[in-house]
């Protein structure tokens, strides 16, 4: 008879969750990677949050930053962002880091929550980033000739520093969450914000302000505001309350009013916060989104990305996307 001594056996499987987690959240990326989206979440074997999304040359590509945070921490421990592309939302490439936190000279570290927008051929990178000497959250910008990088500070310094918006809120957090619209009159939009939402005008060189900050009065806001246009219409969808569901508002001005349209999703599986991308690509409409379903130590700090398509009524609004873990098919 064979017998198993159970406080060795239960040392063994900590021993290999271990290995399990040190190569989830450890795992940068050095060389392009292909791997095929089996449902949701679509990149399982590292976790990854605050997705943005862009299509570009007929292939979608999701930045967000890597939550290396290890069990059982509770914590955001995020030094770099991770790029991803797909042709066809099924078959995936991870491409090498292509920027960090610190790749920011003025930057402490922390690598939040962003966005790549194209713009005359370039790709301009906005991100939230802990500044080392103006205390509290900062938005900067990188830029680059590629979709994947490298990307290099466009800069030299923040474009939003916590002491810019000291008039509406005090906290040291309110800046994060930057999000690019251009609008089809070409001028740029930079939206971004916690517990306040704000917008500003940006120049044609995408990497200074073109007029004051302006606050944007939203029901329920909490963070992550993202600007996408659908016909006539203009779309603020953003995180609401906390624990996070999805929120919108509708409105056929940029500059507003925005008309509060309700909930967009509910809250995301085993994770507090919500973070949207939503795009259009091969005629129908997605949002990536993150929440912590990966097993065994997915969660609020170590979150997966996944995709489901998004659907409009006649009159323009839009329908409750419903979060699936088949995902897009």
């Amino acid at each position: 008879m064979i017998r198993f001594n159970k406080a060795r056996l239960v040392g063994v499987r900590l021993v290999v969750l271990s290995f399990v987690l040190a190569a989830f959240t450890g795992l940068s990326a050095q060389n392009d990677t292909t791997f095929v989206a089996n449902g949701n979440p679509i990149i399982k074997y590292k976790y990854v949050g605050d997705p943005a999304a862009m299509v570009h040359d007929g292939k979608v590509y999701i930045y967000g930053g890597h939550d290396e945070c290890p069990t059982p921490n509770e914590h955001y421990l995020i030094n770099e962002w991770c790029v991803f592309s797909s042709p066809d939302l099924k078959t995936w490439t991870e491409h090498p880091v292509p920027l960090k936190a610190k790749d920011f000279s003025w930057a402490k570290g922390e690598a939040w929550a962003s966005q790549v927008i194209e713009r005359d051929g370039k790709f301009y990178w906005y991100v939230t980033v802990e500044h080392k000497t103006i205390p509290g959250k900062s938005i900067g910008v990188a830029v680059s000739d590629s979709p994947v990088g490298p990307f290099k500070d466009a800069r030299g310094s923040a474009l939003i520093t916590n002491d810019m918006t000291t008039e509406y809120t005090k906290i040291a957090w309110d800046d994060i969450d930057p999000t690019v619209f251009i609008d089809d009159d070409g001028q740029a939009y930079l939206c971004w914000g916690n517990t306040q939402c704000y917008y500003a005008r940006l120049k044609k060189n995408m990497i200074e302000l073109d007029g004051p900050i302006m606050p944007i009065d939203l029901p329920r806001y909490t963070e992550a505001p993202w600007i996408h246009k659908r016909g006539d219409w203009y779309y603020l969808s953003y995180a609401s309350e906390f624990p996070e569901k999805m929120c919108y508002a509708m409105s056929r001005n940029i500059n507003g009013p925005w008309e509060y349209k309700g909930l967009l999703n509910e809250l995301a599986g085993n994770c507090n916060t919500n973070h949207q991308a939503i795009i259009e690509f091969k005629g129908d409409w997605y949002m990536v989104y993150h929440n912590g379903a990966i097993n065994p130590f997915g969660g609020s700090f170590r979150r997966s990305v996944c995709i489901d398509r998004l659907f409009y009524n006649e009159d323009g609004t839009i329908k409750r996307m419903q979060m699936t873990t088949e995902g897009v098919r």
